[in-house]
C-alpha cells in the first residue's frame, strides 16, 4: 500500500497521552495507517461529554515514544481533543478515530460518564467512523497483547466497510486470564447502575469533604448484554447512537400529553 493511500487514523483517550492504554493503540494503528495524536496532558476520566468553554486551549507538540505518529497533547477534555484535531491540526478529514484503550470498564451505563467513549461519539457525531476501546483491568500495567489481533481486524473492517450515520462502537476487552479470548460478541448495553455511597471527612479547619464510592449492580442478567459477553471472555462491542430521543416511547408520550 502505497503511503498516500493510507487511511488517517486520529487517536486520542481520557486517561492522559501518556497512559499505556493510548501508547498501545498507538502502535497498533501504526501499523495500518498514518496516526495523528490529540491526547489530554493530564487525566480526564469520567468527563462525559464536557467541553471547555470558560478557559483557553493549549495544544503542545509531543514525542512521547519513538515512531513515525505525529503527538499533540491537549489541555482540555477529550471532546476537545477531538474538535480541535478535526477543525484546527489536522490538515485533512480524519478516516477514522479511536479512543482508549481505556484502563476500566466503560460497558453498560459507564458509557454515559465516559470521556473515552464521549471522544467516540463527538466523532461519529462529526460523521467520522470512531470506536472507543476499554479493558477491565484498572492496573496501569494491564496487558493488552491478547486482544491486539481482534482489535486490528476490527479497525481494518470498519475502515473498509465503514459505519451506519450516527453510530459508533464502544468496544469493552477482558481482564486477560489463563484463558484465551472467546472472540467478539455483538450485543446491547446492559440495564444496570451505580449505588452511589460517599465518604464524609472534615478537613483541617473542620469543614467536610466527601469521596464518592458507589457499587456496581446490573439489574439485567440476560445474555444479550455486554456485561454477559465480558463475564464469558468475550469482547463485548455494543453500537451506541448520539439520538437520545426515545422512539420507542413517541407515541405513548403523545397520548399522555394530548389527553
Amino acid at each position: 500500500m502505497e503511503k498516500l493511500d493510507r487511511p488517517l487514523i486520529l487517536v486520542t483517550n481520557d486517561d492522559g497521552i501518556t497512559a499505556p492504554g493510548i501508547r498501545t493503540l498507538i502502535r497498533w494503528m501504526n501499523a495500518i495507517g498514518d496516526v495523528v495524536v490529540m491526547a489530554p496532558d493530564s487525566p480526564q476520566s469520567g468527563m462525559g461529554h464536557a467541553i471547555t468553554l470558560h478557559d483557553p486551549l493549549r495544544c503542545e507538540p509531543q514525542q512521547i515514544d519513538a515512531g513515525p505518529q505525529k503527538e499533540h497533547s491537549c489541555s482540555g477534555t477529550p471532546v476537545d481533543c477531538v474538535k480541535l484535531a478535526v477543525h484546527e491540526v489536522l490538515d485533512r478529514r480524519p478516516d477514522l478515530i479511536v479512543s482508549g484503550i481505556n484502563h476500566g470498564s466503560n460497558a453498560s451505563v459507564n458509557v454515559i460518564y465516559s470521556g473515552t467513549m464521549s471522544a467516540a461519539v463527538e466523532g461519529a457525531m462529526q460523521g467520522i467512523p470512531s470506536i472507543g476501546f476499554s479493558i477491565l483491568d484498572y492496573d496501569w500495567q494491564a496487558d493488552f497483547s491478547q486482544a491486539e489481533t481482534l482489535v486490528m481486524d476490527m479497525v481494518r473492517r470498519v475502515l473498509s466497510q465503514g459505519l451506519p450515520a450516527g453510530i459508533c462502537l464502544t468496544v469493552n476487552i477482558p481482564k486477560v486470564s489463563d484463558k484465551p479470548y472467546a472472540g467478539l460478541k455483538v450485543c446491547r448495553q446492559a440495564q444496570a447502575k451505580w449505588v452511589e455511597s460517599f465518604i464524609k471527612r472534615n478537613d483541617h479547619m473542620g469543614k467536610p469533604y466527601y469521596w464518592m464510592a458507589g457499587e456496581f449492580n446490573d439489574l439485567d442478567g440476560r445474555e444479550d448484554t455486554d456485561i454477559w459477553a465480558l463475564a464469558n471472555n468475550y469482547l463485548s462491542v455494543v453500537p451506541i447512537q448520539f439520538d437520545l430521543t426515545a422512539h420507542h416511547h413517541l407515541a405513548q408520550i403523545h397520548q399522555t400529553l394530548d389527553a
